[in-house]
């Protein structure tokens, strides 16, 4: 609910960001037509950012000019921009997000986006896994809520692996 409404904010630091030489990465849900990840295929969520769609496509008012890591592409399900696993047998696959990143000398990352609860919550804490020094901007996401509060409790869990909000 609301994410278009972190786009103007999003763009804001895009361009401090790019004023400042850092390095931007975008990462993008990019499903097939069919996936374990989808409800009609044994999954949770309804079909979303099926491949190739508009519903994949990002807001058309981002700012979108750096890399693009594209997750959930060959069925597999993951919320972190670092990894993906297999929906049946949960073995997880490595995004090229680390090896971007790290090949770059990178040390800090930043995230905002969607969803809180998911995606964001998974990314910084795979960030910190990694050793990335991590921040997530407020004012830049927004949850999904499959239950109430779950945005707030995935800010906890970032918070508890050392991340930090602001």
């Amino acid at each position: 609910s609301e994410g278009e409404l972190v786009v103007p904010f999003v763009n804001q630091q895009l361009d401090e960001a790019r004023r400042a030489g850092a390095l931007i990465v975008y990462t993008q849900d990019w499903h097939p037509e069919s996936t374990p990840h989808f409800a009609k295929d044994g999954g949770i969520w309804p079909v979303h950012c099926v491949m190739g769609t508009w519903g994949a496509e990002f807001h058309p008012d981002l700012s979108v000019d750096g890399e693009i890591v594209r997750k959930g592409a060959t069925g597999l399900d993951g919320y972190s921009g670092f990894s993906e696993r297999h929906p049946t047998t949960a073995e997880e696959h490595a995004t090229e997000l680390v090896d971007i990143l790290r090949r770059r000398g990178i040390e800090r990352v930043v995230v905002v986006g969607l969803a809180t609860d998911y995606c964001v919550k998974e990314t910084a804490i795979d960030a910190l896994g990694y050793g990335f020094s991590t921040t997530v901007l407020g004012e830049g996401i927004r949850g999904v809520n499959l239950k109430p509060g779950d945005d707030e409790r995935a800010l906890e869990e970032i918070r508890a692996t050392r991340g930090i909000i602001e």
